[in-house]
């Protein structure tokens, strides 16, 4: 499987979130989440053949995070640091030259997109990066965050929608619309 996508060094492809527990069998589960693996892969290895960025984020909660439910938050335990559930899908490829970026770490504040309070906007533009593309978990949740803050961020932006998995499958058309009214390019 490879991509059709043409990535150039100015691009970042920014994978979100395809951790195990938001995987089948996972914790937090997403029906499919699995199946994006491979493509995912071979997105990822386009990516850096062309000597473009590619960046995995990750949910890195501590034990006792304020969007678990028995915080009053609206997700069960998921993704605790250090935890099996928290580790990146044993499929994904992500050679050393990823970067991966860690959010929702804090007790008391959650972080959906993986620009929340890492930095990584400020990074990418020292890098020079003017394109991000966007794929992984889940596509009306972390991903959805992610592309709106890109945007935000003054970066063009795309989504992978076939990479991409919805928690709801039902909420995928509206935000897909959600993110092309905020700028960004949706990819069926």
């Amino acid at each position: 499987m490879t991509s059709s996508l043409h990535y150039q060094r100015h691009d970042a492809l920014l994978v979100v979130d395809m951790q195990r527990d938001f995987c089948e069998g996972g914790a937090l589960a997403i029906n499919g989440g699995s199946a994006l693996v491979p493509g995912i892969n071979a997105e990822i290895a386009t990516a850096l053949n062309a000597g473009a960025s590619v960046v995995a984020s990750r949910d890195w909660h501590p034990v006792d995070h304020i969007s678990f439910t028995h915080r009053g938050g609206p997700w069960p335990v998921h993704c605790v640091q250090d935890t099996p559930g928290a580790a990146f899908h044993p499929d994904l490829t992500l050679p050393d030259e990823v970067i991966r970026v860690s959010k929702a770490t804090a007790f008391n504040a959650d972080a959906y997109s993986a620009f929340d309070g890492t930095g990584l906007g400020d990074y990418l533009r020292e890098k020079g990066i003017k394109r991000v593309v966007v794929c992984g978990l889940a596509l009306d949740v972390c991903v959805h965050a992610t592309v709106l803050e890109a945007c935000r961020e003054g970066f063009t932006t795309l989504l992978l929608a076939t990479l991409s998995a919805a928690v709801d499958p039902d909420a995928i058309e509206r935000c897909c619309n959600e993110m092309q009214d905020a700028g960004a390019g949706v990819r069926a």
